[in-house]
């Protein structure tokens, strides 16, 4: 299960490294270690967590391939400065929406997507195959449906967003997809389109436009398209947050 399900699901990790990794990932993105501080030792926190030492050593490699932590002999275990942590990473940019978001984090999102996700559909216009172009148009298909709940418009959303990475062609533009998660599982949570018939309609037209262009082979329109509907879907967001206060 992926960062939007659990998102929107409100689901956490099964298992016990799991749910160690899970535990001390959140508690230092929430401040409770903060950046430049040395976590308990390994007895404590097995105290705390109630696993094996195997397990806490797993858990402790897992943070640390996210440049969380950094383990050093005689030193212990610290807290990595926030600019060296991977928010490229699905479980480190979950825990931090779940510590709470407000604008500036949101922004920051669509900054990221904007930068990455027009290029992918310029690059997917220019080399997309008529076999992804299939698929393509079987995912539009399936977001037109009027049954959708905000959880199944989320994951075709998503799952049209990823197929335009992939037919980029470039591997690298495949890392963008917890960015897009994350804001498609704050955006459908808040104010999703699926709250009636029509906002389901109209962003399936949008992404049919974005089908269309790539299609065309139209590199320049393929791109505004995307930036449309990335723009449109923060509008809906921005207005959720403003309502709700944040």
């Amino acid at each position: 299960m992926g960062l939007l399900e659990n998102r929107l699901r409100n689901t956490r990790p099964r298992g016990s490294h799991g749910h160690v990794v899970d535990a001390l990932g959140f508690a230092i993105l929430a401040g409770e270690w903060p950046e430049g501080t040395i976590l308990p030792g390994d007895a404590e926190l097995i105290e705390r967590f109630g696993v094996s030492r195997t397990v806490l050593r797993e858990a402790m490699k897992t943070l640390a391939a996210k440049r969380l932590i950094q383990a050093k002999s005689r030193v212990g275990t610290r807290v990595l400065p926030r600019d060296a942590w991977n928010f490229m990473d699905a479980d480190v940019i979950g825990w931090r929406l779940r510590v709470g978001v407000d604008l500036a984090f949101v922004t920051h999102l669509v900054e990221m997507r904007l930068a990455l996700e027009p290029a992918c559909a310029a690059l997917a216009a220019r080399r997309a195959t008529e076999e992804d172009l299939e698929s393509l148009r079987g995912i539009v298909a399936r977001m037109r449906d009027p049954a959708h709940s905000r959880t199944t418009i989320a994951q075709v959303d998503l799952e049209f967003h990823v197929a335009v990475a992939c037919m980029s062609g470039n591997p690298l533009m495949r890392s963008v997809t917890a960015l897009i998660e994350a804001f498609l599982a704050l955006a459908f949570e808040m104010s999703s389109p699926a709250l009636s018939p029509e906002g389901i309609e109209r962003l399936a037209q949008d992404h049919a436009a974005i089908l269309a262009a790539i299609e065309a082979r139209e590199e320049d329109q393929a791109a505004d398209m995307t930036r449309h509907v990335i723009e449109v879907g923060m509008a809906r967001l921005r207005n959720a947050l403003v309502e709700d206060g944040r």
